[in-house]
């Protein structure tokens, strides 16, 4: 069950060239998100794309009130993309995931139903796309070497799919 203090989230989202997945992208947003216990935003953070992906953001906010659309001048990065759609997050709970759909936006109700007693819920990309030797590889042993030097156990560290209490993400410095 979703705890009765969210009343609204915000689902932060950087893109950077993801004109391919922008549209489904946000169409299972919607599916997920429409109907639940609960108020939403979802901040698009184009992060200085150089195909379509602003055009078709600007686009799906025509349609839909739940949507905010920042632009980087630039490719800033991830960091920075996040950062920026913290600063317009007015959600109770704070939800980020990538814009590529290695994260399904399915699993957001799950996310909200762990945070009651934490300040942090972290997903994990389990079905991973990305190419073997040169990502989930690297990935698997960075993940492997900071569980032994911190001895806290999560499957994938860089996975983004993350939902913060909002006083949680408005004391983070990025």
């Amino acid at each position: 069950m979703i705890p009765q203090w969210i009343k609204a989230i915000s689902v932060v989202i950087p893109l950077y060239n993801e004109e391919e997945n922008v549209e489904e992208l946000h169409r299972r947003l919607s599916e997920t998100l429409q109907g639940q216990p609960f108020d939403y935003e979802i901040i698009y953070v184009d992060d200085g794309s150089t195909d379509r992906t602003l055009e078709l953001l600007k686009t799906i906010a025509t349609e839909d009130a739940h949507v905010l659309v920042l632009s980087l001048r630039r490719n800033f990065g991830q960091t920075a993309a996040f950062a920026a759609g913290f600063d317009f997050a007015r959600g109770d709970v704070i939800v980020t995931m990538d814009g590529d759909l290695q994260n399904d936006p399915a699993d957001i109700p799950r996310l909200l139903q762990a945070i009651d007693d934490c300040d942090l819920v972290s997903g994990w990309r389990k079905d991973r796309k990305d190419p073997f030797f040169t990502r989930r590889l690297p990935s698997m042993i960075a993940n492997w070497l900071i569980s032994k030097v911190t001895g806290v156990e999560l499957h994938d560290y860089g996975c983004s799919l993350k939902a913060y209490r909002r006083d949680v993400v408005k004391n983070l410095n990025l």
